[in-house]
């Protein structure tokens, strides 16, 4: 069959499993159907419930302000497709084109679209994670069994990881009045986010708001009581907080595993593609007939030096699915590539926190308006004197102009063309990123290189 004809076939009488049945997945299926897509659609999912918004679990449901159980996402358009929900998908068979699920059933397809997204990174130690009272929170069921506990009112909770989702369930407890610890191995908290200049900022935040700080340091035992109950955290100061709940925050794992000897290029940094969502094998050749969309993508930027990132963001997951849905069924003239500027949301302790671009490329960092002490402000980040991403408190205004700045590679350090010279104290300096080798709890947009698998190759750039 040519290659026309069999485009014409697949976009009406086709088999598309869409694996992940969330934002990206969701807005995956509507895509297609509104590009034309006529042929049967399969959404699995590994949770019982139809796609919901996950982004309120840890900011308006902690707060009281959003029922867990009322964040389904809005639909777009009806997407007609067959619902399998509640049951994991465990194999994929790339030669015979099947999905093998937890049920023992397979499922057929003629495309298929991987975007299984992210998962909590749990208690490494299991028997401590099993204690009555030791919650992580990436899943609506998560949510809804925190903020039971929450408001039995907790004598103190410790959150393990001062990341954006950590800093904002402390954020909640102190704003429910509930006395909360929070322990980070980096000097401050969102340093591995947005560098230690930002992270002083934000570790003020904390202790303003009356949150219990403990930076530079590791969580190394959870205590529990006699009846099975969390009762007490152990640090590697020596030091010992007694408290009744504790929330593991310690970032996310990209859900592959069920990938694992299928062939492809997946493994624990996300599933490798190229710009226009094609998955990868394992030998670095493109597939022809399996894409991949949202937080388990790597994907190569052309404004990043085609470093390939995974991005954890809502509007990547749905911009990214997008694409990959139109190129899916379209023939290759007319497919297009990913080339979103990641951009980040956060609402912690009053403030809200936007970034846009990738901050932890930045090797130093410009406050270009506003001021720190006042928390609020636009910092700039520049990489090889070129702009290469922006973040602000309570300042949206400027981050479309940056973006913009981004997007052209504007210089860096950021010029005033108002002015004869620089405004006094708007000076560039070290943005104080920790060192990438060691760990550090909430980037939200990972560098994982250039090799498109994972075999463990180093890229040495041109001298010039």
């Amino acid at each position: 069959m040519a290659p026309a004809d069999y485009l014409d076939w697949l976009r009406r009488e086709g088999r598309i499993v869409i694996v992940g049945a969330s934002l990206a997945g969701l807005r995956g299926a509507e895509t297609l159907r509104a590009e034309g897509f006529t042929g049967e659609l399969t959404m699995i999912g590994d949770e019982p419930y139809e796609p919901y918004d996950r982004p309120p679990l840890s900011k308006a449901v902690l707060l009281g302000k959003a029922s867990p159980n009322h964040t389904e996402l809005p639909r777009r358009r009806e997407i007609d497709a067959k619902w399998r929900l509640g049951v994991a998908a465990t194999g994929l068979d790339l030669e015979a084109k099947r999905v093998r699920l937890a049920d023992g059933d397979e499922v057929e397809y003629d495309r298929l679209l991987i975007a299984t997204g992210v998962s909590a990174r749990p208690w490494p130690k299991e028997d401590e994670a099993r204690l009555e009272g030791v919650f992580t929170l990436r899943t609506r069921d998560d949510a809804a069994a925190l903020l039971r506990r929450l408001k039995a009112g907790p004598r103190r909770v410790f959150v393990i990881g001062a990341g954006f989702t950590g800093s904002e369930i402390a954020s909640a407890c102190r704003e429910h009045g509930i006395d909360v610890t929070v322990a980070e191995r980096a000097g401050a908290p969102l340093v591995g986010a947005l560098g230690g200049v930002i992270g002083a900022v934000a570790a003020d935040m904390h202790r303003e708001n009356g949150v219990d700080l403990r930076t530079g340091v590791m969580v190394t035992a959870l205590e529990g009581d006699s009846a099975g109950r969390v009762r007490a955290v152990h640090l590697s100061d020596e030091s010992v907080v007694e408290a009744d709940v504790v929330i593991v925050s310690l970032g996310a794992t990209r859900n592959t595993g069920w990938l694992t000897g299928s062939g492809l290029g997946a493994g624990p940094r996300g599933i490798a593609c190229d710009a226009g969502c094609r998955a990868f094998d394992f030998r670095g050749i493109v597939t022809d007939d399996v894409f991949v969309a949202g937080d388990v993508a790597r994907s190569p930027h052309a404004l990043f030096g085609y470093q390939f990132l995974s991005l954890e963001h809502w509007g990547n997951a749905v911009a990214q699915a997008e694409t990959a849905a139109h190129n899916m069924i379209s023939p290759s003239a007319e497919r297009r590539p990913h080339l979103w500027v990641p951009a980040f949301w956060s609402s912690q302790f009053g403030v809200n926190i936007k970034s846009v671009g990738v901050p932890p490329m930045g090797e130093q960092i410009m406050i270009t308006q506003g001021s720190l002490a006042e928390r609020r402000f636009v910092g700039v980040y520049g990489y090889k004197g070129r702009t290469i991403a922006a973040v602000s408190f309570d300042d949206t205004r400027w981050l479309e102009f940056y973006q913009r700045q981004i997007e052209k590679g504007a210089p860096f350090p950021v010029e005033f063309p108002t002015v004869n010279r620089r405004p006094e104290g708007r000076v560039p300096v070290d943005a104080d990123f920790p060192d990438p080798a060691l760990p550090t709890h909430g980037p939200m947009v990972t560098l994982s290189g250039y090799s498109p698998t994972d075999q463990q190759l180093v890229f040495h750039p041109a001298r010039h």
